[in-house]
C-alpha cells in the first residue's frame, strides 16, 4: 500500500499578525496623519512659525486629533499678564489616521470566518503597546515656546509701552502626557472596535456572531454617511477654491478640519442647535456665514433658523441630510437579513444615527480664548483678547437623531423589500 502524505501542520494564525505587521500599522497611521497635518499647518501659513517650531507644532496636532492634551501657557512677565486656552479636534487629521490604522488591524484577519477572543485581543494589545510608545515620543515632543509682539496686537501704543518696559509675551504649549496616553488609547480601542463592526470579512469570537446582524449593517450605514458627507465637503470646497480664490485657506481646512464643519451640517441638517461665540480675531473657516451668526453676541444660537437669515440656501442642507440618510437606510437593509422587519430596521438606524450624532457633539466641540493686560491696560477679556467657542445642545441632538433613525431606517426597510436581501431564499418552480 502506498503511504499516505499528511500536510505539515500550518502555521498558528496569530502568527499572521506579529510585531512585524503591528508596527507597520502603527507607523503607517502615524506618517499619514502626519503629513496631513504638515501639509493643513502649511497652508494656513504655520510655516514661518519661529525657532523651527513647526515639527513640533505638527506633533501636537497628531497628538490632538487623536484626543490627547496639550496644554497652552502664556507668560508676560512682572508687569502683564495673560491667559490663553485652545480646545479642538482637527479632524481631518483623526479621519485620515483612524481609516488608515483600521486597515492595518483588519487586513491580517481578511477572509476569516471567527477568531477566537484571545487572538483577537493578542492583536489588538500588539498594535496598543506600539501606539503608547509612539504617542509618548511625540507627547515630548510637542513643547515648544513663542515670543509675542505687543505691536501684533493692534495696540500701537501699547506696543510702544511694551517695548520701553521691556515686556514680550510668550505663549508655550506642552502636553499633558498622562492625559494623553488614557485618550489615545481610549481612541484607538474605539477605532479597532468600530473597524470590527463595520467590515463584513472581519471575525468575531463566536459568542459574538449574533450580534453581527443587528450591529453591523447599522455601523456600516453610519460610516458610509459620515463619509459621503466629507466625500460632499470635499467637492463644495474645491469647487469654491476655483471659482472664488482663497485656495491655501480652501486646502488648510480640508487637511485640518472639513469634518468640523461638515459633520457640524449633517447634525444642523435635523435640526440641531449649537450654541457659540465668536470675539476678538478668532473666527471659523469657511462659509464665513457661521463667523456672521456667532460674532457680536454673548452666546448665539447656531440652527437652520438663524443661518437662514443671513444665507437661505442653508435649508439645502435638511434636503442633503433627508437623501443621504434614506440611501445609508436602505444599504443597511440591504446588507442585513431578509428576516429582519422594517420596524426592527428603524430601531437599529435610531440607535445608531443617535450614537453618531452624540459623537459629533462630542468631538466637535471648539474652545478658544486669549487675553493680555499690561499695566492695567487691556483687560484679559477684552480688546486685547479674544473668544471663540462652539458647543451643541447634546440633548435636543441626540433626540431628533432617533427620530430622524426611526423614520429613516423604516422606509429604507420598506425600499429594500423590492430589493434581493443577502441570504434570501429564491422561490423555484416545479422541477
Amino acid at each position: 500500500m502506498g503511504r499516505v502524505s499528511v500536510p505539515p501542520p500550518s502555521r498558528p494564525a496569530v502568527a499572521r499578525h506579529g510585531w512585524a505587521q503591528a508596527v507597520g500599522a502603527v507607523l503607517a497611521a502615524l506618517v499619514v496623519m502626519g503629513v496631513v497635518a504638515a501639509l493643513g499647518l502649511w497652508a494656513a501659513g504655520a510655516a514661518d512659525i519661529p525657532d523651527n517650531a513647526f515639527p513640533r507644532v505638527v506633533a501636537a496636532t497628531v497628538i490632538t486629533a487623536v484626543g490627547g492634551t496639550v496644554e497652552l501657557s502664556g507668560n508676560a512677565g512682572e508687569l502683564a499678564e495673560s491667559d490663553v486656552g485652545l480646545s479642538v479636534i482637527p479632524l481631518s487629521v483623526t479621519l485620515v489616521g483612524a481609516l488608515v490604522l483600521a486597515g492595518g488591524f483588519l487586513r491580517p484577519l481578511r477572509h476569516r470566518a471567527v477568531a477566537g477572543a484571545g487572538e483577537l485581543a493578542g492583536w489588538a494589545a500588539r498594535i496598543a503597546v506600539l501606539w503608547l510608545v509612539a504617542l509618548t515620543a511625540l507627547s515630548f515632543a510637542a513643547r515648544q515656546t513663542f515670543s509675542l509682539s505687543l505691536s501684533d496686537l493692534g495696540e500701537d501704543a501699547l506696543g510702544d509701552l511694551g517695548d520701553l518696559l521691556g515686556i514680550s509675551p510668550r505663549v508655550g504649549f506642552t502636553t499633558d502626557v498622562p492625559a494623553t496616553l488614557f485618550f489615545g488609547l481610549l481612541w484607538l480601542a474605539g477605532v479597532l472596535i468600530l473597524a470590527l463592526l463595520v467590515s463584513r470579512g472581519a471575525p468575531l469570537p463566536g459568542g459574538l456572531l449574533r450580534f453581527q446582524e443587528s450591529v453591523r449593517p447599522a455601523a456600516y450605514a453610519m460610516v458610509a454617511l459620515l463619509l459621503a458627507w466629507v466625500v460632499l465637503g470635499v467637492v463644495i470646497a474645491l469647487v469654491v477654491a476655483a471659482t472664488r480664490g482663497h485656495a491655501a485657506e480652501t486646502l488648510a481646512v480640508i487637511l485640518l478640519g472639513l469634518p468640523n464643519l461638515v459633520w457640524l451640517a449633517l447634525t444642523l441638517g435635523l435640526g440641531a442647535t449649537w450654541n457659540g461665540r465668536v470675539d476678538g480675531p478668532f473666527g471659523l473657516p469657511m462659509p464665513h456665514v457661521l463667523d456672521e451668526v456667532l460674532r457680536g453676541r454673548e452666546v448665539a444660537d447656531l440652527n437652520l433658523g438663524t443661518l437662514a437669515e443671513h444665507d437661505g440656501r442653508v435649508w439645502w442642507l435638511l434636503v442633503v441630510d433627508a437623501v443621504l440618510l434614506s440611501a445609508a437606510a436602505f444599504v443597511m437593509a440591504r446588507r442585513s437579513p431578509a428576516r429582519i422587519r422594517s420596524w426592527q430596521h428603524a430601531v437599529h438606524l435610531a440607535v445608531a444615527l443617535a450614537l453618531t450624532v452624540l459623537m459629533i457633539c462630542l468631538v466637535g466641540r471648539i474652545s478658544a480664548h486669549y487675553g493680555l493686560s499690561v499695566l492695567g491696560i487691556g483687560d484679559l477679556g477684552g480688546d486685547l483678547g479674544g473668544e471663540l467657542f462652539l458647543r451643541a445642545e447634546v440633548g435636543g441632538a441626540v433626540g431628533l437623531a432617533l427620530l430622524w433613525g426611526l423614520v429613516a431606517g423604516f422606509l429604507g426597510g420598506l425600499l429594500a423589500r423590492r430589493a434581493r436581501h443577502r441570504g434570501e431564499a429564491v422561490a423555484r418552480g416545479p422541477g
